[in-house]
């Protein structure tokens, strides 16, 4: 089994230099400020920081983009609405600088660009902290000449692409007419359609795969999965319910479940947990790395493993992370070692027949 589930997904990671990529939603970037702690201030009792270095890092939609282009896709483009303001050129900025096209990002002067300002200081024998968060948002939904142009934009890009992914964490660019645009683009020109959202994963309806967290799955099916039996009734009733074709439940240390609309589920343990340090931007690299997959012609099953298997590398670091293929292949030749067959083999299908054991 390992040797040919080897072969199929270096196969795929191949492949992905050929693979092409629109990613549709929340644009934003996280502005990090580093500093020394210098003295308190004489005008009030707060800390001064010498500034030290200020990183820009994509967040949001964006980040799912960049872990697209950094798997080495052909073209990655990121349609998005960022303010006219200084955030909104340093979001531009850090997409091209990311290998993600920034020339469908629209300009909406009535609404800031999505920015999220940490401030962090060090003071001797000390290590960095972060000492407040800065949140410039609006999630008010995109209406009028910016919607319009935003339809307009997906309508250009989409027939240059293999697949498309809806990324919205409610701050108003999945709107109806958007949404229902990314669906019929995706049917006219035979694209791979997914979606990670932070909102009712109905408004999905027909995609191909949506990648729900535990808490987002839960709070959709109206009740907690305390136990393995309320996790499989959570799964097949939303899959039901929201009209996907798959499903996939990720559930942190405990790895994923994969719902598939031909009735089967299927269990796949995390390939780390022994080296978590922060999970920020996780499941835009999984929903990521499986949309491009599929855009070059995966099967679901290993879509999801190497969706499993880059989150499985950027958890390692902190902050918003991504993947490249030479670290999945590292990756994937320790994992599938004496010691890795056994991980695998807890991969576990079951099929239709059996569901309602």
């Amino acid at each position: 089994m390992t040797s040919n589930l080897k072969a199929n997904l270096l196969e795929t990671m191949a492949k992905f230099s050929h693979g092409r990529a629109l990613v549709v939603g929340d644009a934003a970037i996280d502005e990090m400020i580093y500093g020394a702690t210098a003295r308190l201030s004489r005008e009030a009792p707060v800390v001064i920081l010498r500034h030290e270095r200020t990183d820009i890092v994509l967040g949001a939609a964006s980040n799912a983009a960049h872990n697209i282009a950094a798997l080495g896709a052909g073209h990655t483009a990121l349609v998005g609405v960022c303010g006219d303001d200084y955030h909104g050129q340093r979001l531009r900025d850090a997409l091209a600088r990311d290998g993600v096209d920034p020339q469908a990002l629209i300009i909406d002067p009535d609404r800031p660009t999505t920015t999220k300002t940490r401030l962090s200081g060090i003071a001797n024998h000390s290590v960095t902290q972060q000492i407040v968060r800065i949140d410039r948002e609006s999630d008010a939904p995109i209406t009028g000449a910016v919607e319009n142009a935003v339809l307009d934009a997906i309508s250009r890009l989409a027939p240059d692409m293999d697949a498309l992914l809806i990324s919205d964490y409610g701050l108003g660019m999945a709107t109806d007419a958007v949404i229902a645009h990314c669906k019929a683009m995706a049917t006219r020109h035979g694209l791979v359609w997914a979606a990670d959202s932070q909102r009712e994963l109905a408004l999905f309806s027909g995609a191909d795969v949506i990648s729900p967290n535990q808490p987002e799955a839960e709070r959709n099916a109206g009740f907690a999965f305390e136990t393995e039996a309320d996790l499989l009734r959570g799964g097949r009733e939303l899959l039901q319910s929201t009209g996907v074709r798959r499903l996939l439940i990720t559930l942190g240390a405990q790895g994923m479940m994969l719902f598939d609309e031909d009735g089967s589920h299927t269990t796949i343990p995390a390939f780390n947990r022994s080296e978590v340090f922060d999970v920020t931007g996780a499941g835009d690299t999984v929903i990521g790395a499986m949309t491009l997959a599929l855009g070059v012609g995966s099967d679901i099953l290993s879509a999801c493993l190497l969706g499993n298997l880059a989150a499985s590398l950027t958890v390692r670091r902190f902050g918003a992370a991504v993947a490249s293929v030479a670290e999945m292949r590292a990756a994937l030749d320790s994992l599938l070692d004496e010691r890795g067959e056994a991980l695998i083999a807890q991969i576990t299908r079951q099929d239709a027949a059996a569901k309602a054991s």
